[in-house]
């Protein structure tokens, strides 16, 4: 029997050239752009054309191959690197790709390694996690964190589905997640794809339905989780937490191990991307506030790790103390966990 598999796919590497699903068009058109060169990828991982760690880590390894190509190493390494300061994933996967191109290896053949190797850990992180969800289960998740922004069926979106495939799942509730609306744009639109049951709510209606409701967990990603499980992910994560502990619905970050930093002792060490005003004002060119106002966008928040009830990855589920339980994930073999 054929295993199901979500369709949607982020990005594509044709042997030539990387095409990106360009996701500020999403839900309403479907539009695939053309990247020939390394400055071509940063552009778009800096206008979020392609969004997600995971998948902002895999564009960037396929960048470095467009760059050789046009002998720009090193300058590509340092111009790549700077399109996203949040997301660990981005420099992980760059560091892997110059560790390759110093040893005189096959850049290409590394990048595409890198994506198969997103694509396993995405399956096994759903399975990890569908152990957590009990029967009609009703779940909560932000931002967007399926085959968009992954290589594969996603991280906290994989363990909805793959929680859903198994007969769990009773509905998900969508936050919208303002400002970008990366939610109810995208999220929204895979649910509806993967005919998920779900319901998009406003960001701050999550306390409402926490009190109202029986919501058995919170299940969201992470851009750069702290070697002592501090965990920084899009903004609103931190709020959601705060809420989850207060109604005592546990709360669980799902997401590779390329996103583990341990080089970074906690989260007041994250740097946290600010970005356009513009993005909060305006929306795709209409202004929603009055002109000549100031406005803030930091693009993420940082989770403490004491309201994270566990931290699921392709190596199992971590729990506290995370200096302890993500030290050993790192080093423990990929063989010892299960298919």
């Amino acid at each position: 029997m054929k295993e199901k598999f979500p369709k949607t796919r982020a990005f594509v590497w044709t042997g030539k050239a990387l095409k990106l699903l360009d996701q500020r068009l999403l839900p309403h058109k479907t539009v695939w752009r053309v990247c020939r060169t390394w400055q071509d990828v940063t552009r778009d991982i800096r206008d979020m054309v392609v969004r997600g760690a995971p998948a902002i880590g895999c564009t960037a390894a396929y960048g470095v191959v467009l760059a050789e190509r046009k002998k720009m190493l090193p300058k590509a390494f340092e111009g790549l690197l700077k399109a996203r300061p949040t997301a660990v994933n981005l420099r992980w996967a760059l560091d892997r790709m110059r560790r390759v191109w110093e040893q005189g290896g096959n850049l290409e053949r590394e990048a595409i390694a890198i994506e198969k190797e997103d694509r396993e850990a995405n399956r096994r992180m759903g399975q990890w996690g569908a152990e957590l969800v009990g029967s009609n289960a009703t779940l909560l998740t932000h931002c967007n964190t399926g085959s968009l922004a992954t290589a594969g069926l996603g991280t906290a979106f994989g363990v909805l589905w793959t929680a859903f495939q198994q007969g769990k799942v009773k509905k998900v509730l969508a936050t919208e997640t303002r400002p970008y609306l990366q939610g109810a744009r995208l999220t929204a639109w895979e649910l509806k794809n993967e005919r998920i049951p779900f319901e998009l709510i406003t960001d701050s209606m999550a306390a409402h339905f926490m009190k109202t409701e029986s919501i058995d967990g919170v299940f969201v990603g992470a851009d750069r989780i702290a070697a002592n499980g501090d965990s920084a992910n899009k903004i609103g994560t931190y709020s959601l937490a705060v809420l989850a502990a207060h109604h005592h619905i546990p709360f669980y970050i799902v997401a590779p191990m390329s996103t583990v930093d341990l080089s970074t002792p906690g989260g007041q060490d994250i740097p946290i991307e600010e970005r356009s005003m513009d993005e909060v004002t305006t929306f795709r060119g209409q202004r929603l506030a009055p002109q000549g106002i100031k406005a803030r966008h930091p693009a993420f928040d940082v989770t403490p790790a004491v309201l994270i009830s566990a931290i699921i990855t392709e190596r199992g589920v971590a729990r506290r103390p995370f200096v302890t339980s993500l030290h050993s994930a790192a080093a423990r073999l990929s063989e010892a966990v299960p298919l």
